[in-house]
């Protein structure tokens, strides 16, 4: 009689590595500039359900620091908001994600010479996501600045 052999499936070892440590999500930094001049609105458009709603998502909901987006019939994400400054910027955190380390962030910056004001956006994709991360915001904004006159 033969040695009976086991079959023992292993991962190759780079797949191994990405099952034992999933890819890091790249920070993304991006800048818009607008052309309103009231921080009253900007601050009403990245920070209020009602605001969101015109530009971010279909349909926003808040209960206390926990917002809902919806967009479509379908697609639900709830966020919560880990940080804010009243008319300076907000951080929320995809409560979907694992990593507690990411969030997306809307801040607002005035230039001090010229009173004008931009958004800065930081959010967070996989690396091969990201150039589509940043079409997607680069829309999101052009739809603030035509919904918002901004």
């Amino acid at each position: 009689m033969g040695a009976v052999q086991k079959k023992v499936s292993i991962l190759p070892p780079v797949k191994m590595y990405m099952a034992c440590y999933p890819m890091k999500k790249e920070k993304i930094h991006m800048e818009y500039p607008l052309s309103a001049t009231s921080k009253a609105i900007i601050w009403g458009a990245i920070s209020a359900p009602s605001g969101l709603e015109n530009w971010f998502a279909d349909k926003v909901k808040a209960d206390d620091k926990v917002f809902s987006f919806t967009w479509g019939k379908t697609e639900h994400r709830d966020a919560e908001v880990v940080n804010y400054r009243a008319y300076s910027f907000i951080r929320f955190h995809w409560m979907d994600d694992e990593d507690p380390k990411t969030y997306f962030e809307i801040k607002m910056c005035q230039n001090e010479l010229t009173e004008d004001y931009s958004l800065e956006v930081t959010d967070f994709a996989l690396p091969e996501e990201v150039e589509d991360q940043k079409g997607l915001w680069d829309s999101q904004i052009e739809t603030l600045r035509r919904t918002c006159g901004m």
